[in-house]
């Protein structure tokens, strides 16, 4: 039940219907919450059935659910430092290509951000992920204003507005165009996660970008980081 819930009401914030969604929707869902997709497939089944969702959709279970896509270090700090001085890129790309690379954010979260998560003080920007203020690089933080204020749909104000008035941009679509500026987000997003689990324990990470506990856990193992004597040291 849970995991239809959540597929439900995911697709509500994609401004989808169980009748209009494609597999790359469902794949994108999946790969989001890889402790649901194998619950969802009874759901999945039943929808089928009633012809309430195309016929030809499928959720494989996974044998794993650890990433096996990554970056070496020196392509994933080249292309961060493309997103932050290539002024030939589209802005839109260099904003959302940046967030995946320092954050780790899935571009189903990015799409989300409104100009509601920007603060400001008298010497940083922040950015609130998950209700968790994180200070941007002064480099990034530009960028972002500037996308703002490129941002003219009326109603909530999307840092990535969509075609639609007053709807945020398609995180498919985003996608697409992020691989045909030749920045790709799921071997970036995953080197990114890797990159926080090597400074940070994986319950703060769960907690910061809002993942489930367990998701954060197998991360850790994948990472190889011993969180154990990590919370040993605090009882």
């Amino acid at each position: 039940m849970a995991a239809a819930i959540d597929f439900l009401n995911w697709l509500d914030s994609q401004h989808l219907s169980l009748r209009r969604i494609q597999q790359p929707h469902l794949d994108t869902w999946a790969s989001e919450r890889p402790t649901l997709r194998t619950r969802s497939i009874p759901f999945l089944r039943w929808s089928t059935a009633r012809h309430l969702c195309p016929a030809d959709l499928r959720i494989e279970r996974a044998a794993s659910q650890l990433p096996g896509h990554f970056q070496a270090e020196d392509e994933a700090r080249d292309e961060l430092v493309r997103c932050l001085n290539d002024s030939a890129l589209p802005l839109d790309v260099r904003v959302a290509a940046a967030l995946v690379r320092l954050y780790a954010l899935p571009l189903t979260r990015i799409v989300e951000l409104t100009e509601d998560h920007i603060s400001r003080d008298q010497e940083h920007t922040y950015l609130a992920v998950n209700q968790h203020p994180f200070v941007l690089p002064p480099k990034l933080a530009r960028l972002i204003d500037d996308q703002l204020r490129h941002s003219t749909t009326a109603g909530r104000r999307y840092l990535l507005p969509g075609q639609s008035p007053g709807r945020s941009r398609n995180p498919l679509g985003l996608a697409d165009t992020l691989r045909h500026h030749g920045l790709p987000a799921r071997a970036a997003r995953n080197t990114a996660m890797m990159d926080a689990l090597a400074d940070l324990p994986p319950m703060v990470i769960a907690d910061l970008l809002g993942i489930h506990p367990k998701t954060a856990e197998r991360w850790a193992t994948l990472a190889g980081a011993n969180w154990s004597e990590y919370v040993s040291s605090l009882k």
